[in-house]
């Protein structure tokens, strides 16, 4: 519709341009809010991609580290192992004292990926964190006790990385 000055048009035209125009004002309106929803959503959904590539990344990096872990914990359980060996009249030399040392910056190295060693002798037998190897008949162990540690098993964060192999009392 041609442009008319507002004092030529009759009052009916004016009320049929404010109709029209209101109408206009509605749809925009309309408009706007469907866009800002559009938006609100968009935002929401790339906070929430954000937050699973992060769960994402940690996983991955949870999983290398447990993945190097468990490749590094049986040259720990056979250095120990291989302590236990060292003839008492040997405990005191300098060189034994240089390999115990050894073995404490290896304990520090896993307590700093919260790694911990699973408790086992004198334990009673949990079929989470230990496997058993044998059930015997032991005496001054009740039975379901854990008397003996074949292999020591190890824990990260309360989830198992390696369970320790266990004798077991019956």
């Amino acid at each position: 519709m041609a442009e008319k000055k507002v004092e030529a048009m009759s009052q009916e035209e004016l009320i049929g341009r404010i109709e029209e125009l209101t109408g206009q004002l509605e749809e925009s309106q309309k408009q706007a809010e469907e866009n800002l929803a559009g938006w609100q959503r968009a935002r929401a959904d790339y906070s929430n991609l954000q937050k699973d590539h992060e769960r994402r990344q940690g996983e991955i990096v949870e999983f290398a580290n447990a993945a190097f872990m468990a490749e590094v914990l049986p040259l720990y359980s056979h250095f120990k192992l291989a302590l236990k060996h060292i003839p008492e009249a040997q405990q005191k030399e300098p060189w034994v004292q240089g390999i115990e040392q050894i073995r404490k910056i290896f304990l520090e190295f896993l307590n700093k990926y919260k790694i911990e060693e699973i408790k086992t002798v004198g334990e009673k037998f949990d079929h989470n964190i230990h496997e058993a190897i044998t059930y015997e008949d032991k005496d001054g162990f009740d039975e379901d006790v854990v008397f003996e540690e074949v292999q020591p098993g190890y824990m990260v964060e309360g989830k198992v990385l390696v369970p320790a192999k266990v004798k077991v009392a019956k």
